[in-house]
């Protein structure tokens, strides 16, 4: 029989042609779940090493910064949920608007709203200050070592991973086009060639790996009050920003109290606002009142009840959510059972347009991590919208985040700009318990999706019985407003006209639009399962 060498094999990384399955993966000691195999081997590598689920976390968001710039980065905001081994802890790791940010200052530059690109939309950056106080708080090994693996593929490269390449190219397609100076560097930096890379192309950026060491050496203060403050300040006065080092160095995170809803029985728990998280608590304590498992998950009843709920919970927290150093945000009355029945009463047969309640007053990544001493984290980070503002601090690998278009010009809304303000953010990790026992972190990333994603995940897992892998599998809807609900081509087509039938204005789309997620559930007898997204190129890493 005749033999062949093959020294090099050409394939198409982004093709396949034929469906997939995924396994739940299982674990007796520890697992990293992300939407990146080598941001989750750099979490497990820190697990292996004698770390916690914290230092693995935090390995892994580090190295999302640089294997998937799409999604995330230095530039951008935080948030964690962290079950110790006893209860939870939440850190709000966003950051607040500069001190010059005001509606008129905005005006006389001639916006009536918040541009989606730009030095307006760029708030200070979360993300450094996060990964410090995380591990100050919670991790074990020392901070430096978190930096490794990531420092290694910035410096040396690594082969981009199809989805991730895709989102690039989409990114290039939008930043390219940009004209101005405060622009100029994201070609630099995301595209030296001209180009976006291919799937399978090394890509690496030394600026990148110098940044990481800085902030590695500096406890994260550099990017605060250091030299890499100084050349944000720097950039932005030369450039029409309105960013000042007095405005980095007077950032902090906030350690706060999760917020919960019950839902079957279960505890389901979220950072409170300035995030999006108790949307999907609103709409899991309408759908606690209506028996959504008498239907089967792939009908129209399930489908139409899921919808109406989080529509009202979504509507609620667009009215409500803002900062709320500076707002007095209706928390308890939003969460207050006979508000939830309140709402649950407008649900019927046919869809409605939702409005806000009056309730009583009172492009992003996620990751989770388990580790053999029952420590649980729910971990998300990003620059907003893809790459972020299109601002890049010139040979630093800093993309700035463009949170700031979270932000209302609207007079008397909670949400309005102001300076020294945290926007209304998308971005939030879950964790669910049961009678004060964990059960473990789960997310949904993809901006307004995130809140909708959260509440299928939950129907999927307590109503329907899904494993963390089925549940992440299973085909997805996603509200955009108004009637109209985005169906994925997995959606049976009788459930499409079904919903039709009841007034929803269906749209059925592909494409990456319906989130990115990771779940981890801890076993009844010990270890645990995990699922990763089957939309991303991640995967659950278990030892």
């Amino acid at each position: 029989m005749a033999t062949m060498t093959i020294n090099t094999v050409q394939t198409d990384l982004a093709r396949s042609p034929y469906p997939s399955q995924r396994s739940p993966v299982t674990a007796p000691c520890g697992v990293v779940a992300t939407s990146q195999p080598l941001a989750a081997q750099a979490g497990l590598s820190m697990l292996q090493n004698g770390g916690n689920a914290v230092d693995a976390a935090l390995a892994a968001a580090i190295a999302l910064t640089v294997v998937e710039p799409t999604s995330n980065g230095i530039g951008g905001d935080a948030f964690a949920i962290v079950w110790d081994g006893k209860q939870l802890h939440g850190l709000n790791g966003s950051g607040r608007s500069p001190a010059a940010a005001t509606v008129d200052a905005l005006r006389l530059a001639g916006h009536q709203t918040i541009p989606a690109l730009g030095w307006w939309s760029v708030t200070v950056p979360g993300v450094p200050r996060a990964w410090a106080d995380l591990h100050a708080k919670c991790g074990r090994l020392p901070f430096a070592t978190l930096f490794g693996p990531a420092i290694t593929y910035a410096r040396f490269g690594y082969p981009v991973s199809p989805v991730i390449s895709g989102l690039w190219a989409g990114g290039f397609n939008r930043y390219s086009a940009l004209d101005g100076p405060e622009f100029r560097p994201w070609m630099d930096t995301f595209a030296p060639g001209g180009r976006a890379p291919l799937p399978g192309e090394h890509w690496s950026s030394a600026a990148h790996a110098a940044t990481l060491e800085k902030i590695a050496a500096s406890g994260a203060r550099d990017v605060y009050e250091g030299d890499l403050a100084r050349q944000i300040a720097q950039f932005a006065a030369r450039t029409g920003g309105h960013m000042t080092a007095d405005d980095l160095a007077a950032h902090t995170s906030t350690w706060v109290d999760p917020i919960s809803g019950r839902y079957r029985g279960y505890d389901v728990w979220e950072i409170p606002p300035n995030g999006q998280g108790i949307a999907s608590l609103v709409g899991l304590q309408i759908l606690d009142g209506l028996d959504v498992a008498a239907h089967p998950r792939e009908s129209v009843e399930s489908y139409h009840l899921q919808i109406e709920a989080l529509k009202l919970g979504l509507a609620d927290a667009q009215r409500y959510v803002a900062d709320m150093d500076h707002e007095d945000v209706p928390v308890r009355g939003l969460l207050d059972s006979a508000y939830a029945a309140e709402r649950r009463a407008l649900i019927g047969e046919r869809a409605v347009d939702p409005t806000p309640g009056t309730p009583v007053r009172g492009g992003t990544v996620y990751l989770c991590a388990a580790d053999a001493d029952g420590m649980m984290v729910s971990y998300i980070q990003s620059n907003y919208q893809g790459f972020g503002s299109g601002v890049v601090v010139p040979e630093t690998g800093i993309a700035l985040q463009n949170r700031g278009y979270g932000f209302v010009t609207e007079a008397g809304h909670p949400n309005r700009l102001a300076p020294n303000k945290r926007p209304f953010h998308t971005i939030i990790p879950a964790f669910l318990t049961r009678d004060g026992e964990p059960v473990g972190p789960f997310g949904v990333m993809g901006g307004f999706m995130q809140a909708q994603g959260h509440l299928q995940m939950a129907v999927n897992t307590l109503d329907y019985g899904m494993n963390p892998q089925a549940s992440l599998d299973a085909p997805r809807w996603r509200w955009d407003g108004g009637r109209t609900v985005a169906i994925e081509p997995g959606v049976p087509e009788e459930v499409a006209e079904g919903l039709r039938a009841r007034g929803h204005e269906i749209v059925r789309e592909g494409g990456g639009g319906y989130g990115r997620g990771q779940i981890i559930w801890r076993l009844p007898g010990g270890g645990y399962v995990a699922g990763s997204e089957p939309r991303a190129d991640g995967c659950a890493a278990a030892y």
